[in-house]
This record gives C-alpha cells, structure tokens and sequence, in this order.
C-alpha cells in the first residue's frame, strides 16, 4: 500500500508543473490587462507602462514563469492589484468559507444519495425505485440559482426560520482564530455561535449539494443493480451468509466504487464551482472572490487561487486512489 501511495503522489510533479504553465500562459492571453482594470479611466499610456514595470509585466513570459514559481516555493503567492493585499491572505481569508459549504453540501449528498440509492436498488420496480429516479432528474435539471432563491424565499423569508444569507449573525460578537465559523463556535466555547454559524450554512449546503446527490444516487443505484446480479453475490446468498453481511461484505463494498470516484470529482468541483450558490445567499467565499477577480483580470490572485484549486482537486483525487487500493487490493498493483 505504501508504494502505491508513493507511486501516486510522483506521479502528481508533472502534473502540477504543466498544470502551472498551462494556467501561467492562459492568464497572459486574457484579453486587456490588470493595468488598464486597475487604472480604469485613469489609464493612460504613460501610467499603464508605470504599473505593468511595478508589477514585473513588462519582462517576457518565461522570466515572468521562473520569479512566480521561485515566489511560489518561497509560499509568495504575489500581491492582488485589485485589493492590494498579499493572495495568500486572501486565500485564507475566502477558503475556509467554501470548504464549510462544500463539506455541507456533499455531507447531505452522500448522506442521503447512498441510502436513497442502494434502497431504490433493492426495491427496484417499486415506487420508491420510481421517485428516487424522478428526483434525481429533478434535481440534475433544476439551475442551482433558482433552488437557491426558492429555498431563501420559503424557508428564510416565508418561515423566517433559517437565516437569509452571509456566514453568521452581525450581532454575534466572537473571534474567528481557524476562519471555520462551526468550528470557531466550538474552540471558543461559544455555543451560540456554532449553532448560528450552522443555520447559515443549511441552505447553502442544500442549494450546493442538490445536483451531487442527484448523480450519487443514480451512480449508486445503478452500481447497486450491478452488483446484486454478480455470481458472487448469488454464491454468497446460497451459502446461507446472513442478508447484513451479505450487503454491507458483498454488495455496497462491491457497488462503492464508481461512487467514491463520483464523490472525489464533485468534491473538487465544489471547491471551484460554488459562485452561484455565494453569490446567491452573499457567502463570503473562495468562488465569489475569485469571479470577482476574473472581472478585475487580477492576474496573482488567479494563479495562486486556481493553482491552489488545481492541486487541493488533485489531492482529492489521490484519497479517491487510496480508497480504492483499500476497498479492492487488486487496484494497488495497477
């Protein structure tokens, strides 16, 4: 297992390194600048030139390349034009925000999607087989921003029993020593601030964990189906094993997966991909940020936010590896 381990993670060097050309190269051929988006109305010739010598963009590419990767090994990260503040400073201050979110989110998928799916594959046929399909193609189709609304309207602004937006109350005065509200709640002793910091991140995390428990249970139901057809599965049945250790040794072991891989994948999408939801409920994240900065063609905060996406992505990718090596050993020798 070791060595699979250790294989994996020298197979991650390339990758990261033409990952940070790739992203080095694409963010030069954005149209405009950050000096003229800095500049505004004020950009004339004489000042661009002045900003772009502050900012080193006047040096080819390739110099460019080797100070921003020395920077990087240094954890210099470089300096956001829009907000003149350090990107490794805005990063801890926006990512823990979208990581409460994303974990929320696939909280609820895979807490429900696994149970939904492996229960619709027993009862196939059924009608609980047929409304956990038509759910999960509801909540496929559904935009998330229209979820997002429905649910503010009703649960926050018809009820008014689930706050409407941000990540906690204003008026709750506490310190944030992680920048995790939940888990700032419970380091402080402050339990109303962990219950608080909880009710925010609801409906978020439904609105976000709507379309991966969708895929969930369908990859699990359909995983399910699978493997409850397979020889060993009906060997297993006629020895008289009892049903539990049928299902939890034979069948879910078995039927995980292609699930896991799901769940790897829509975990790193999440991280990246949670803009519509923060900007619906105003949550103050890493994906709000970073849209905003694509506007502003803020050249360090895009390399150092996507950079670090690509390789939180990555390492997400090396546990699903893990987990699969655990579940069937035969994956270890590949």
């Amino acid at each position: 297992m070791l060595r699979f381990v250790v294989r994996r993670l020298l197979l991650l060097v390339p990758i990261l390194v033409g990952l940070s050309i790739l992203l080095f190269l694409w963010v030069r051929a954005l149209p405009g600048g950050p000096a003229e988006a800095l500049l505004g109305e004020r950009a004339t010739p004489q000042a661009v030139e002045r900003v772009r010598r502050l900012y080193g963009l006047d040096r080819s590419w390739y110099e460019q390349y080797v100070t921003w990767v020395g920077n990087l090994l240094h954890g210099d990260l470089g300096v956001s034009s829009r907000t003149q503040h350090p990107v490794l400073e805005e990063l801890l201050r926006t990512f823990p925000a979208t990581v409460e979110l994303a974990l929320t989110a696939m909280i609820f998928a895979v807490g429900v999607g696994i149970p939904l799916g492996y229960f619709a594959a027993r009862c196939h046929g059924t009608w609980l087989d047929h409304v956990s399909v038509a759910g999960s193609l509801f909540g496929i189709t559904v935009p998330v921003f229209f979820l997002g609304y429905m649910l503010k309207f009703v649960f926050a602004e018809k009820f008014g029993i689930l706050p409407t937006d941000g990540r906690q109350d204003p008026l709750i005065d506490t310190v944030h020593p992680t920048g995790f509200y939940v888990l700032d709640g419970l380091v402080t002793g402050y339990p109303g601030a962990f219950w608080d910091a909880l009710a925010h991140l609801v409906l978020p995390g439904v609105t976000l964990g709507t379309i991966p428990l969708a895929i969930v249970v369908r990859i699990t139901r359909a995983s399910v189906l699978d493997v409850l057809h397979e020889d060993y599965v009906r060997t297993a049945e006629a020895k008289g094993l009892r049903p539990a250790t049928v299902r939890g040794r034979h069948v879910l072991r078995n039927a995980m997966l292609p699930v896991i891989t799901i769940i790897g994948l829509q975990v790193g999408l999440l991280l990246g991909g949670a803009v519509l939801t923060e900007t619906v409920f105003a949550f103050p994240g890493f994906g709000k940020f970073i849209a905003d900065s694509i506007m502003a063609r803020d050249y360090a905060v895009l390399q150092g936010f996507i950079l670090f996406t690509a390789v939180v992505f990555v390492l997400v990718n090396l546990l699903v590896d893990i987990a699969y090596g655990l579940i069937d050993p035969r994956v270890r020798v590949a």
